[in-house]
């Protein structure tokens, strides 16, 4: 009968728990990666900083739209924090739009009311 050293199980489970995340990630093919949009002087509706997305919504005119973003540890490297954006915000969005034509996509950058330029 094969043992397993307490070392492999325990590397078997480190590699396990490391993985899940990766496999619980979503694809973005629902984004139409080849085409860009562009939203000047939006209103934030909400931001949400959490995990697996950072979420931002806004609202252009009548249009409300729900912009996906990175994961908090990927805006944060670009810049982000918890309190970059707030509700009654103006900014720009440029943003990947969804394939099916309904209002949201996935950012790209937004430019703050202050002119300051962030990548996502």
């Amino acid at each position: 009968m094969y043992r397993i050293g307490k070392y492999t199980l325990a590397l078997g489970i480190c590699t396990a728990v490391i993985a899940e995340p990766v496999m619980a990630h979503h694809s973005f093919a629902m984004f139409d990666q080849n085409k860009l949009s562009e939203l000047k002087n939006v209103t934030v509706v909400q931001y949400t900083w959490g995990n697996p997305h950072v979420y931002i919504i806004i609202k252009s005119e009548d249009t409300a739209y729900t912009l996906e973003c990175g994961s908090i540890a990927n805006m944060s490297e670009m810049g982000w924090k918890f309190n970059t954006i707030k509700g009654g915000d103006k900014i720009d969005v440029v943003f990947y739009p969804l394939h099916n034509g309904k209002p949201g996509g996935a950012l790209k950058a937004a430019t703050l009311s202050n002119g300051k330029k962030l990548e996502a």
